[in-house]
């Protein structure tokens, strides 16, 4: 199986905004004025461009839930 890349969906406190981040290099792909805002109706997934695994944290930092797209190379939802 491929490796996928990984994202990060994070608040940054100075600038009052969450961050589509790539782990690694910690380059911002994305910003958005809400969490709401990233994680509705696929803007995620287009952010990846339909190819990644992104781990949205909490405020606090902690990780909240974790998305894979496509959905079919979720490790998980193998048998």
């Amino acid at each position: 199986m491929a490796k996928l890349p990984r994202f990060s969906l994070s608040h940054n406190d100075k600038n009052k905004k969450w961050e589509l981040k790539r782990e690694g290099s910690g380059e911002v792909i994305k910003r958005f004025k809400t969490k709401a805002a990233a994680t509705k109706g696929g803007v995620l997934e287009r952010a990846v461009k339909k190819m990644g695994s992104v781990r949205i944290r909490k405020r606090d930092g902690k990780i909240q839930e974790e998305r894979t797209y496509p959905r079919s190379m979720d490790p998980r939802g193998r048998g």
